[in-house]
């Protein structure tokens, strides 16, 4: 039996497994009836991968986790691209 999902949890996976250099993860369950998240990860990983290319390394690094995961919204950036992200809210 797995444990309870957390925000936690998840964030530690992805960078565990994505190498990802930062990681956001907001639980986003209404009335706990279903397991929602909202993920923000930034790995090396995406570089020159589309979008659905990284969608699909996130899933695969959660794994098992996934199959308790009712919704899943992803932002998935390069270094490179959070880095300009972070210079443009300065």
């Amino acid at each position: 039996m797995m444990a309870e999902l957390s925000a936690e949890t998840l964030r530690e996976r992805l960078e565990q497994r994505l190498g990802a250099e930062h990681v956001e993860v907001e639980e986003t369950t209404a009335a706990h009836c279903s397991t929602s998240f909202r993920l923000l990860v930034v790995s090396a990983a995406f570089r020159g991968k589309g979008l659905l290319q990284r969608h699909r390394l996130v899933n695969e690094a959660l794994g098992e986790e996934l199959e308790q995961i009712h919704a899943l919204e992803q932002r998935t950036l390069t270094p490179e691209q959070w880095a300009e992200e972070q210079r443009q809210l300065a």
